[in-house]
């Protein structure tokens, strides 16, 4: 059968098409006769209507402001919202693909389950229609007998993008009440917690930050793809516009990654560095800023005599130096740093010495400067030290909650959810069985990732092995792990095994092993809201306002959510029925708004939702002169003591920025004995060599891409046509090789080549770009699904993952995806 329309009848067509009115007209939809001509006259004379509706983008974390038209009940047009902070009246090439997703015809069409008990990806689901009664139900019984047999750990609900207390912000509940660890289990081990626990370990936050890039003089920037995928991308453009064409001086911009992209060929300073390597540039940096002394003396601290005694080589004695902010810098230097010249990275990097010694000063001393990295620095065994050491740059200049350089994301100013969960705990979630059970991911065991926030990227194979056990259920909110996941094989033979729900709009990979398709609105369909990822540090929440009703017969994953939990057995089920459902979530939330109304007037849920957007300037945290302020209402003049300080902003044992981080020093006996790091050093940021599987000769690097639209885009057509910006593609997007390393090995321009590692290989058709290191090969990671729909299937190149190995740091539990290595051969 077709899965791609089972449940679309042929009202519910006629309905979702706009047809069913214009066939009513003419008497053959079961109104009353009339003729065509009376319906065309009709036609003629009745005014449009259209009408803008508030939304969000759902293209990318950024969470752009968006005004969408929607003209005689149809959607035709989105555009950036000019009264919104982050897009100001403009999009990204991403914005307008809203269309594109409310209209796909491959889109599940209502609730569905599973008639075909055998599961593979040449086996047809045999999806049949059922209503969302019987949906839910069966969910619940299942959930409900896990509870009574004491087995209710067996049942994990994961999530990918979370969006807001209307939805994610629901699970933590959900699994406190009902007694399973694995609810919820988050993707952000396979995004990018590489970042944030790297920068936990030195200022305590654990987060991403946010940026006054508009002040920034200087960006030195890690594998960041500014221009391609780093969130908020549509924000970024603009601001690039103004660091680069209109402010005075130019903000100067150093772009470390491993190919030519658009970043690095828009910037002052391209530096095409060895995969893994980042950290030891970030090394090499600070040496030099201590050695030239251009470190910030009012938050780093001096030599007692103002004489610096950073020597290449040469130890310092720590009673000469009196810290100010910062702790273990001198402990710092001698352990690591005083060997770490521009000339021994450049061994290690593969740079030049001069580019090295050239960023190094420009960074020192072209105040206010900031130091950003994402996963092309962190996505190795090394991730956590390369992201501590490139952070730590931001401590040595300064630029923590400074004019120009970063800071942390305040919240919004939320009422309190309807009802107290902790009214509605019974005693088998205070003190039931599952209680004892680990998480099916080993995240905060000592015999799997200590520190680790999620390590999703382990539950398929956990389960598979029964270590530490078997799942039983298993639930996915905007997450694909058999396309998502490194070693995605393995996750098809786990979900073999289990009872599958997934609420995917789309007949996704992981859909396709599915018992129950509860299916979500699209973003436009959807009432939501959301707070915003990072982004200039003053406190700012959206809305999501439907701009139709829903076409088909899907719910909103939080109502969802809402309504199994009224089927939960016991207090649980009376404390989601008091929730009622997530409007009435959303409006207890809006009033914290009427005592703290948004700068833009919004004080309740109606002006939210006329609006779209709540939010409070300033920002109300300032270093200034040595000192940390808040804001009065006027400037910057209420001096913080220390204790307010470790409180807000540095959250460490010391309440400063840890160079000799208390957080893993604490830690030490198990990072030691799980990674064979010294005990001496894993406190510092320090160099160690990365460990790089799969078997391969090349480094393999899978970058996102300014249409990736995080994994929705596969089966929009104009998505893919635009794929890929350097090379074109069209059809596909090539994998780019060297030339000279193409030639080795007998490969033409445009032909069709294998990628192989330890774990399979996979086909694709590469070009030649000089712009990629000749140790390198690089292609988006878009393409190579086998569901999806239409116009994702089959399209090559075959899918990264599948080669990839399961790689992850043991601290931060990053996914390791930029470190695999594999072979390439013609075809």
């Amino acid at each position: 059968m077709d899965i791609l329309n089972t449940g679309l009848s042929r009202r519910r067509f006629l309905q979702a098409s706009g047809t069913a009115g214009a066939l009513g007209a003419v008497g053959l939809g079961g109104g009353a006769l009339t003729t065509l001509h009376e319906a065309e006259a009709q036609a003629a004379t009745a005014p449009s209507e259209t009408k803008i509706t508030k939304n969000i983008c759902h293209q990318c974390p950024a969470r752009c402001g968006i005004d969408v038209y929607t003209t005689d009940g149809r959607v035709h047009a989105i555009y950036g919202s000019a009264d919104h902070p982050i897009s100001n009246g403009k999009l990204c090439p991403k914005g307008p693909l809203g269309t594109y997703i409310l209209y796909d015809p491959d889109r599940f069409k209502g609730p569905m389950k599973r008639t075909n008990p055998n599961k593979g990806r040449d086996e047809d689901p045999g999806f049949v229609p059922i209503s969302w009664e019987e949906a839910l139900d069966t969910v619940a019984e299942r959930l409900n007998t896990l509870r009574d047999k004491g087995e209710s750990h067996r049942f994990a609900l994961c999530y990918g993008r979370g969006w807001g207390a209307s939805c994610a912000g629901l699970q933590g509940t959900f699994g406190s009440l009902y007694g399973s660890p694995n609810v919820a289990i988050g993707h952000s081990s396979m995004c990018s917690d590489g970042s944030i626990i790297s920068k936990k370990a030195l200022d305590g936050i654990g987060s991403y930050n946010a940026y006054d890039y508009a002040n920034a003089n200087m960006l030195l920037m890690f594998g960041v793809g500014f221009l391609e995928a780093f969130r908020p991308y549509n924000n970024n453009m603009q601001v690039w516009g103004y660091m680069r064409g209109v402010k005075v001086p130019k903000t100067r911009i150093t772009a470390v990654d491993i190919h030519i992209n658009t970043t690095l060929a828009g910037s002052d300073r391209a530096l095409m560095i060895k995969p893994g390597t980042d950290g030891a540039l970030a090394l090499a940096i600070a040496h030099v800023i201590l050695t030239e002394g251009l470190w910030e003396r009012p938050f780093v601290g001096d030599f007692t005599d103002g004489v610096n005694r950073f020597k290449t080589g040469e130890r310092v004695d720590p009673s000469l130096f009196e810290e100010k902010w910062v702790k273990g810098l001198v402990d710092w230097w001698n352990t690591e740093l005083k060997d770490r010249t521009p000339a021994w990275a450049a061994e290690v990097t593969s740079l030049y010495e001069r580019d090295i010694l050239a960023t190094a000063r420009e960074f020192g001393t072209t105040r206010p400067s900031i130091a950003l990295f994402e996963r092309g620095a962190h996505a190795h065994s090394n991730g956590v030290l390369n992201g501590m050491a490139i952070h730590a740059l931001n401590a040595l200049v300064g630029s923590f909650y400074a004019k120009g350089g970063l800071m942390y994301q305040m919240g919004p100013s939320y009422g309190p959810m309807p009802v107290d969960a902790k009214d509605f705990t019974d005693d088998y979630a205070a003190n039931g069985p599952w209680k004892a059970q680990p998480r099916i991911d080993l995240k905060g065991d000592k015999d799997g990732y200590l520190l680790a926030n999620n390590m999703l990227q382990e539950l398929g194979p956990n389960s598979l092995a029964g270590k530490p056990y078997k799942l039983d259920t298993v639930m996915f909110y905007l997450t694909n792990p058999i396309w998502t996941a490194p070693n995605g094989q393995v996750w098809e033979e786990a979900l073999k095994e289990l009872f599958v729900v997934d609420t995917s709009p789309f007949p996704g990979e992981s859909a396709m092993f599915a018992d129950l398709i509860l299916p979500d609105h699209t973003y436009l369909e959807r009432l939501q809201d959301a707070p915003t990822y990072p982004f200039k540090g003053w406190p700012m929440t959206q809305l999501r306002v439907p701009a139709v009703k829903p076409l088909y017969d899907t719910q909103y994953y939080g109502d969802t959510l809402i309504e199994i939990g009224k089927r939960i057995k016991g207090p649980m089920g009376e404390y989601y029925k008091a929730l009622d459902n997530t409007e009435n979530v959303i409006r207890h939330l809006a009033k914290g708004f009427a005592t703290d109304p948004g700068d833009n007037g919004v004080n309740d849920f109606e002006s939210w939702k006329e609006k779209g957007v709540w939010y409070k300037k300033p920002y109300i945290y300032r270093f200034v002169d040595g000192e940390f302020r808040k804001w009065d209402g006027a400037d910057y003049t209420i001096v913080m003591s220390e204790d307010e300080v470790k409180a807000d902003l540095f959250k460490t044992d010391s309440g400063k920025f840890e160079l000799r981080s208390g957080w893993l020093e604490s830690n030490a006996d198990w990072i030691a004995q799980k990674t064979g790091r010294d005990p001496r050093k894993l406190m510092f940021p320090h160099w160690e060599e990365p460990v790089h599987p799969g078997g391969g000769d090349l480094y393999m690097v899978t970058p996102k891409v300014a249409m990736h639209a995080e994994g929705r885009g596969a089966n929009l057509p104009v998505a893919i046509a635009n794929l890929q910006p350097v090379l074109g593609g069209r059809k596909t997007v090539y994998i780019e090789i060297n030339p000279a390393t193409a030639r080795e090995r007998g490969i033409a321009d445009g032909t069709k080549v294998r990628l192989s590692s330890d774990l399979g290989s996979i086909e694709g058709y590469c070009k030649y770009y000089e712009g990629c290191r000749p140790d390198t090969i690089v292609f988006p990671m878009e393409h190579g699904h086998w569901a999806m729909g239409r116009w994702a299937k089959d399209r090559l190149p075959g899918h990264c993952g599948e080669i990839t190995v399961n790689q992850s740091d043991r601290i931060t539990g990053q996914c390791s995806y930029y470190t695999t290595k594999v072979s390439i051969a013609p075809a």
